[in-house]
């Protein structure tokens, strides 16, 4: 890791896979700055969640960026008239937000210059995941070179360094990991659409990854469903 700073940006969702990813980051040592963005998400309840987490595991700043990607659409999560699929589909499911993880990264990467961070961490996942094509390690490959040549600690020969420890890890290992680091999991928010105290409709993909993660992982789910109020 870059040895030049000890800080770290954290993309924080509010869900499962991000918490864990701020929980490594804090158990490397590093002083942890999450970074949460409001896209125009029809789930506002995660940003709350990610609130939760921020406090719950010792991240010195929480700081949200609203960027409205409701006015783009394209995506289920951010065009109402999109429903969110409750069976899973072949190809890239239109939960697919175009371009999120780019935008997302890039606000990461600003907060990392003018914080001096010299690192990012995100928790994107290449095995049990949705088929996006940005939760790819070519794609955080290919951010890190941007990083590099566009900013500029890049450019003074101190670049930031882009980290997603859970890029290879089955979402049970994540949960095994997470638990280990002392996450609690009822903070988080996983659903594509939730209700709006967070309890999750247990159907949609990210419900079943994650229902799924859990069984596999031993461990009873904690997640707090529709059907359970």
């Amino acid at each position: 890791m870059n040895s030049t700073s000890g800080k770290a940006v954290i993309l924080l969702s509010g869900g499962l896979d991000s918490a864990t990813t701020l929980a490594l980051a804090r158990d490397r040592g590093l002083d942890c700055l999450a970074l949460s963005v409001s896209y125009g998400q029809r789930h506002h309840c995660e940003l709350e969640a990610a609130a939760d987490v921020a406090r719950a595991l010792g991240a010195l700043e929480h700081r949200i960026v609203a960027v409205d990607l409701g006015t783009i659409g394209g995506s289920a999560l951010t065009d109402d008239s999109i429903a969110v699929p409750e069976i899973e589909s072949d190809g890239i499911p239109v939960t697919y937000v175009p371009a999120r993880n780019t935008i997302m990264l890039s606000l990461a990467l600003g907060y990392a210059e003018v914080s001096e961070a010299g690192h990012i961490f995100v928790g994107v996942n290449a095995v049990d995941y949705s088929g996006y094509p940005d939760c790819r390690p070519v794609f955080i490959e290919a951010f890190e070179r941007l990083a590099a040549v566009a900013t500029r600690a890049g450019v003074e020969g101190q670049p930031v360094e882009i980290h997603a420890p859970l890029i290879e890890m089955t979402k049970a290992e994540i949960i095994r990991t997470g638990i280990e680091l002392g996450v609690d999991y009822r903070q988080t928010v996983s659903c594509y659409q939730a209700d709006a105290s967070g309890a999750a409709c247990g159907r949609c993909d990210s419900c079943r990854l994650r229902r799924q993660g859990f069984a596999e992982a031993g461990i009873d789910d904690p997640t707090r469903y529709v059907t359970d109020t």
